[in-house]
């Protein structure tokens, strides 16, 4: 056996999901390695000054070999990631693990290896995502209209937001919280954990749980480190990611509600949509599912989420 390091990087706090899911990953791979195995996580890259989309970058030249990361970023470098961010299509966790585990993703999976300096080996579950702002509750689509909105680096997002009437802006994850603080955006749109753990509620009275976007995330390695791995250290690898994947699906169901339960309902609003309510979100954002599905029709069509 060769001596194996490994670094894993993340860019959120050691309780989160996907760090709890780092440590499963860890321990499991240390349990076939030994003393042959190296293992080094960083929790967060923000920590040591980098903004977290640095990772994808340190990834790809082998700074670090792993690291897990919102899968909407990879969609300027494979356009088809972006049938991933269809808004109002997912409606629950058993919907959303058959999508990561179908042939849409296993398509993404190949795709990427082509392009980039790093391979997709897994596939995590970054939560539904809910809005949250400053100024008003938001039920239905007019209440959006006029408010900017920090979203993340996607076209799809872009445009979804529009089509609701937001001012859609990009910020850095790193950034968030003091946008938020600021009064730099009046909205923003998150997983709840995230929007717990970076504090937004303390800023953001109205949550509304829109679920408009069902996250997908992906874990990626350095695409020459893995390819070089021997057969028994590669398997090992998978192994163990395999068993920090079901662990990570398990973590990220059962945090949305136990962080419902954390907010304080005197500081805090949280507003559930109704089925007319929903459809009329849904209603007012099909013409972009809808471009970004006849984008891919003809050689996707069977791959798209029903």
């Amino acid at each position: 056996m060769v001596d194996i390091d490994i670094r894993f990087g993340g860019y959120q706090g050691p309780t989160s999901v996907h760090n709890r899911a780092v440590t499963v990953f860890g321990d499991a791979l240390a349990q076939t390695l030994g003393g042959d195995l190296t293992f080094e996580h960083t929790l967060n890259v923000m920590d040591q000054g980098h903004p977290a989309t640095d990772l994808l970058d340190m990834v790809s030249t082998g700074e670090m070999t792993l690291c897990y990361f919102a899968s909407s970023y990879l969609a300027d470098r494979v356009a088809e990631f972006a049938l991933l961010d269809l808004p109002f299509t997912i409606r629950d966790r058993a919907q959303a693990h058959a999508l990561l585990d179908g042939p849409l993703c296993h398509f993404l999976t190949d795709k990427i290896a082509e392009v980039a300096g790093f391979r997709v080996v897994s596939w995590w579950d970054n939560g539904f995502r809910h809005l949250s702002n400053g100024i008003r509750p938001i039920r239905r689509p007019q209440d959006c209209v006029g408010l900017k909105i920090r979203t993340l680096r996607s076209d799809v997002y872009t445009q979804t937001f529009a089509a609701l009437g937001f001012e859609p802006v990009f910020y850095d994850v790193k950034e968030l919280t003091s946008a938020v603080a600021s009064g730099a955006v009046d909205a923003q749109e998150n997983a709840l954990s995230n929007t717990f753990n970076l504090s937004v509620h303390e800023h953001h009275r109205w949550i509304t749980l829109s679920a408009h976007f069902f996250g997908p995330a992906v874990v990626l390695c350095h695409k020459p480190t893995y390819d070089g791995w021997p057969d028994d250290v590669r398997a090992a690898v998978d192994s163990a990611l395999a068993a920090a994947t079901a662990a990570q699906r398990k973590f990220a169901a059962a945090e949305e509600d136990a962080i419902l339960q954390k907010f304080d309902l005197s500081q805090n609003e949280i507003i559930s949509l109704g089925e007319e309510e929903r459809a009329e979100f849904a209603a007012a954002v099909q013409p972009v599912v809808a471009a970004t599905v006849n984008r891919f029709r003809n050689e996707l069509f069977e791959f798209l989420p029903g």
